[in-house]
């Protein structure tokens, strides 16, 4: 059985991270969406909004899991018997960075390997980043983030 994993922080959840979703689910046996949790970092949204977010979208993927992570990939990986990073890439800029990840990544698990998924054109220029600020100001996120990310965001930046 092919397990692939398909890291980030997902806050929140976006279309283009969707698209690498169906994408690589289509790929694997096995695809574990894993959010990263990182103690130093404070998100708009818990790692428990995050996984409620991301287990709603992946609903329809009866081979995709939805888990959090504190530590390395690499780590991770190795628990979870899988041998395959997916990553989605939007430009040259994150190529660089991903590569770099994916070189680290696989010393520290050697035969780990890394995927790097180009985004599609529509998502390209789509960050999670650009999402909040949208959301913030109180523009329409409908057409870049699933539904329950939408309802997500309306309800954080509507208590502020």
């Amino acid at each position: 059985m092919a397990t692939a994993i398909f890291p980030g922080s997902f806050d929140p959840v976006t279309n283009g991270h969707l698209d690498v979703i169906t994408r690589a689910a289509g790929l694997f046996d096995r695809l574990i969406v894993a959010v990263l949790h990182n103690p130093n970092k404070s998100g708009t949204f818990t790692v428990q909004e995050r996984l409620g977010m991301l287990k709603c979208v992946c609903k329809p993927f009866a081979h995709v899991q939805v888990e959090a992570f504190p530590g390395l990939l690499a780590d991770l990986a190795a628990q979870r018997d899988a041998r395959v990073v997916i990553r989605g890439v939007r430009g040259a800029a994150e190529l660089d960075a991903e590569t770099a990840m994916a070189q680290v990544n696989g010393k520290l698990l050697p035969g780990l390997e890394t995927i790097l998924l180009p985004a599609a054109p529509e998502w390209a220029g789509l960050s999670a980043t650009l999402v909040r600020e949208v959301a913030a100001f109180g523009g329409d996120v409908g057409k870049f983030v699933p539904p329950c990310a939408a309802q997500a965001l309306q309800r954080h930046f509507s208590r502020q």
